[in-house]
C-alpha cells in the first residue's frame, strides 16, 4: 500500500513527460528522413538554410550569404515552415 503513491507518480511522469518526448523524437526522425533538396531547415545551432544536396549521413546547406555548409543529419532541429524555397 505504501508503494502505490510511488507507482502513481511514475505513471504520471511517463504519460506527461516521457511518452510525448518519444513521440516528438520519432516525428523528428521521420521528418529528417523525408528531407529533400530545396527544403529550408533550421539546425540546432540556429542556422537557417536551404538543402542543396542530400548525402547518406550529411546535408549540404546553402545559407543566406550563399555559403555552403555540410551538416550532420542529427544537427537538423526543424523545417522552416514560414518560407519554403521555391
Amino acid at each position: 500500500m505504501q508503494l502505490l503513491p510511488i507507482f502513481l507518480i511514475i505513471a504520471v511522469f511517463y504519460f506527461l513527460l516521457i511518452r510525448p518526448q518519444q513521440r516528438r523524437q520519432k516525428q523528428l526522425q521521420e521528418t529528417i528522413a523525408s528531407l529533400k533538396t530545396g527544403d529550408r531547415v533550421i539546425t540546432n545551432g540556429g542556422i537557417i538554410g536551404v538543402i542543396t544536396m542530400v548525402r547518406e549521413s550529411t546535408f549540404l546547406i546553402r545559407s543566406a550569404d550563399k555559403t555552403i555548409l555540410e551538416v550532420a543529419r542529427t544537427a537538423i532541429a526543424d523545417i522552416d515552415h514560414e518560407k519554403q524555397a521555391g
